[in-house]
């Protein structure tokens, strides 16, 4: 299964700026795959799972010098690990904080040893020791994208076509229509990669719902690992109802229950910490960077992935995948977070990506933009809309409100068109207004 993340893992491996990797993403996301799918451009490659393999946790208490790690785990597993020939990939290193500290020695004393390490729970561990500054560099990943979903469908002249489509022209009527089908499947499935290698391969959506429970019972099953046992509660509960606040401003006060905020907070930071939720900030969007003008106490929330959030729900997802396009009306909260995810998914994954939008409140006039989105020096408005989305007036409101901001991005399941300051995309070619550096581009090119 082609990805995106192994465009950027490619160029890690070649450049002269290599540093050790940490490969960071939620649980069941891809990463292993990702880093074995390296693996065979090398002549040797070696991999240590440190939560399984719980006998190589005392070669890190000694010393961290990383010519005797790699003597003594050479030893320990009987296979040589040659630096230069060897990639070296630490596993759940999470379970050895020692090992993440260990990693700036790789670099400064061992540099010509390639390594990579991941974990489930990785982003926890680094809040407690910390990464070396400038000796350990960082990917993120994320589920499949929609453009990857297609790859894994072998939908290789449509990707082109996708990738190569003129946005001041409308696509042609039938690969509109195709496009359009196939973003339901991927709606209805989401893109967790077990789930989306079954849905190609049996197209069993049965099965794919008991991949997605199992997943969904691996994350609960984390509970416990991250948080207090009097925080589980408030971790389950949270967990259970963002995907019913998609699309609004998350309130702790919709929550069923004797909750408190106090209590509600910092269980919902462990979800965003273990990558399962993302938050969408209010930014007043008037200038750059977005974020500098953000309240972090006004957010909506987004779930990983679409089709993990309609199965903690319990939904049927069946006319998703018979009958789309009329679907999809009924469908605005699920096409919000889907943008989303793309957002996340298109973006460089060379640091941590936050999402923004913008509202207004106020008796007289009330308006809200989905998202804002900075591209070439200017922020730029993005309104997400289920069905054609003919009205606009949010995105005027703030267009007239923010006149550094030339222009508005409108996704919808309408074709391309360009009409005074709103530039329309089909929701399916997000790819195409979010990937605008060389190598975003070359990364989506790399899955033809």
């Amino acid at each position: 299964m082609k990805r995106l993340i192994d465009h950027y893992l490619l160029n890690w491996k070649d450049s002269s700026l290599r540093q050790p990797l940490l490969l960071r993403g939620a649980r069941q996301v891809g990463k292993t795959h990702a880093v074995r799918e390296l693996s065979k451009t090398y002549p040797d490659f070696v991999e240590i799972n440190f939560d399984l393999n719980r006998r190589t946790h005392v070669i890190f208490e000694k010393d961290l010098d990383p010519a005797r790690i790699i003597s003594d785990l050479s030893s320990m597993i009987k296979k040589p690990i040659t630096p230069g020939k060897t990639l070296l990939f630490f596993d759940e290193i999470q379970a050895i904080p020692n090992a993440i500290t260990a990693l700036r020695y790789f670099y400064e004393m061992l540099p010509e040893q390639h390594i990579i390490a991941a974990g489930s729970l990785l982003d926890f561990a680094i809040e407690k020791v910390g990464i070396p500054v400038g000796r350990v560099q960082s990917l993120y990943m994320y589920p499949l994208s929609f453009i990857e979903f297609l790859a894994a469908g072998g939908e290789y002249p449509l990707i082109q076509a996708i990738l190569d489509h003129h946005p001041e022209q409308e696509m042609s009527t039938a690969i509109h229509n195709k496009s359009l089908e196939l973003l339901g499947q991927y709606l209805a499935l989401g893109g967790m990669p077990r789930v989306v290698q079954e849905w190609q391969t049996t197209r069993n959506l049965a099965n794919c719902s008991m991949i997605h429970a199992t997943i969904i019972d691996s994350y609960r099953q984390d509970f416990g690992k991250y948080a207090r046992q009097s925080q589980i509660e408030y971790v389950d509960k949270l967990f259970e109802n963002v995907p019913i606040q998609l699309g609004r401003k998350f309130k702790y006060s919709a929550i069923d229950g004797d909750f408190r905020k106090r209590e509600l907070a910092p269980a919902l930071d462990l979800l965003v910490t273990a990558g399962i939720v993302h938050k969408v900030y209010h930014s007043s969007g008037q200038g750059i960077p977005i974020g500098a003008q953000a309240d972090l106490s006004d957010y909506k929330i987004i779930h990983l992935d679409v089709g993990i959030a309609q199965a903690i729900l319990g939904l049927d997802v069946t006319e998703l995948l018979i009958n789309p396009i009329a679907e999809f009306v009924n469908k605005g909260a699920l096409f919000e977070a889907f943008v989303g995810q793309e957002m996340l998914g298109y973006a460089s994954p060379y640091r941590r990506q936050e999402l923004y939008y913008w509202h207004r409140e106020s008796p007289s006039s009330q308006a809200e933009v989905d998202y804002l989105t900075q591209q070439a020096g200017v922020i730029l408005p993005i309104e997400v809309k289920s069905g054609t989305g003919r009205t606009l007036k949010s995105m005027q409101m703030f267009l007239g409100t923010h006149p550094a901001s030339p222009y508005g991005i409108r996704f919808s399941t309408n074709n391309y068109s360009v009409h005074e300051r709103i530039h329309s995309y089909p929701v399916y070619a997000i790819a195409v207004a979010f990937a605008r550096k060389d190598e975003e581009k070359e990364a989506l090119r790399s899955l033809i």
